[in-house]
């Protein structure tokens, strides 16, 4: 079998040993932490370079106003975890392709459709979504993603007035001892690679 470039040591740490996290240590998470995230999954490629992912960290002292968004499987570990992010698309996104993708400003003038805009602006966020993932276990921190909230619940608390639209909620921190389920079954290569 033909190697990886990326050491094993970094593809255990990425994926193999890497888990979704359903505790935490009290260990914060800093926003230097973050920053460093960040600036590592930024590079991750969306359409055109629009970047639509937005992510709003949730503190301890703003915990409350998410908590009661969120599913009742969902909220103990929620209220627990160091640091949560609501990770959002921006349903105008297309404000920025000016910007972002400066060779062909232009092309911001083919999300005029609202309709159209959105459906790419949340496949992108959604690959962005898997950045922010993979970024933060290479911090060395683990990820507990969640789908299990009251979207409009926290659109209206959070992003009332804006064009954010949240999609995802992610707790972030160290993992406690028996942070894990156990790993479940992944499909085999035949299953899921073709030839044409």
């Amino acid at each position: 079998m033909t190697e990886l470039v990326l050491a094993p040591d970094a593809q255990d740490l990425l994926f193999r040993e890497a888990r979704t996290a359903n505790a935490f240590t009290d260990e914060p998470v800093t926003r230097e932490q973050v920053a460093a995230i960040y600036d590592l999954v930024k590079y991750g490629p969306t359409a055109m370079n629009g970047q639509p992912l937005r992510i709003l960290l949730v503190d301890a002292e703003q915990r409350e106003r998410l908590l009661k968004h969120m599913a009742d499987g969902n909220r103990d570990k929620t209220a627990d975890a160091p640091l949560v992010a609501v990770l959002a698309v921006d349903t105008d996104f297309h404000e920025q392709l000016p910007r972002t993708f400066p060779h062909a400003p232009h092309v911001k003038d083919a999300f005029a459709d609202a309709e159209k805009r959105e459906t790419n602006a949340r496949f992108n966020a959604a690959l962005q979504a898997g950045y922010f993932l993979i970024g933060v276990r290479a911090a060395g921190l683990a990820a507990g993603p969640m789908g299990g909230f009251d979207a409009a619940g926290i659109d209206e608390e959070f992003f009332s007035g804006t064009s954010w639209r949240s999609f995802l909620v992610v707790n972030l921190g160290r993992p406690a001892e028996n942070a894990w389920f156990d790993r479940l079954p992944r499909l085999e290569l035949d299953e899921v690679v073709a030839e044409a």
